[in-house]
């Protein structure tokens, strides 16, 4: 299946809605709330060069459900896969050591594809991925953000082999891989995973700004996560 470049013109102009999420989320918080949870570290993995803070509701969220959840704590996303992938390999397994049990990894768009890698690197320290509007197929090669890359030198087609190597290399922890066809950001092409036999892709309809804030995307997030009552395996 062919990838657009980037998604088309009106899913971006759609993008100026993803206020309408959070009001949502906030008359469904309660409801959201009293989902069935669980418990061990799930480390938050942040979008291209957005802020701790985009990924705080899902922090307090999941924290009510009794997760200890918490910000990947490797700094700012700058896009550089090389440098963050081992750096959040070994911050999953120093969380792994510390409470006993494999970490579970919520990656929000590129956040979303330096988690699955991470656990591609270190499956025994990570228990479950979820990714919300990541770009798994390409990498930034298919979204929005691709001139800020080419601003800074870098090859996207050297990035999108690169990224086709380590696929070569099958992911032995399951993947939840959400996408919209109303994301304006990344194309939803290249969110889905038609490779990988650990992967589940999910459709949900919000617009990529949405992800970190939809009621929808939350139930699921919760669902998946609620799998690992029982610890998924020893660490």
């Amino acid at each position: 299946m062919a990838i657009p470049d980037r998604p088309p013109l009106w899913a971006l102009l759609g993008e100026g809605f993803s206020g309408l999420e959070g009001l949502r989320l906030a008359t469904q918080w309660r409801q959201l709330a009293s989902l069935p949870g669980g418990g061990g570290v799930v480390l938050l993995c942040p979008a291209w060069q957005a802020l701790k803070l985009s990924m705080l509701p899902l922090q307090r969220f999941l924290a009510e459900l009794g997760y200890e959840a918490r910000p990947w704590g490797i700094g700012r996303n700058n896009g550089r896969f090389s440098d963050l992938i081992p750096r959040l390999a070994d911050r999953a397994a120093e969380e792994a050591a510390r409470s006993g049990s494999p970490v579970a990894l919520l990656g929000w768009s590129l956040g979303g594809c330096i988690a699955r890698e991470a656990a591609r690197e270190l499956p025994e320290a990570v228990r479950r991925v979820i990714t919300l509007g990541s770009p798994v197929v390409g990498g930034p090669k298919y979204t929005r953000i691709a001139p800020f890359y080419r601003l800074q030198g870098e090859d996207l087609d050297a990035i999108e082999a690169q990224v086709e190597r380590r696929a070569r290399k099958p992911l032995m922890v399951p993947v939840h891989a959400l996408y919209s066809r109303l994301d304006g950001i990344v194309s939803w092409e290249a969110c889905v995973d038609h490779q990988e036999a650990m992967t589940e892709n999910v459709e949900v309809r919000t617009t990529h700004f949405g992800f970190g804030v939809s009621p929808d995307v939350y139930r699921i997030v919760a669902d998946r996560l609620a799998r690992d009552v029982a610890p998924y395996r020893s660490f």
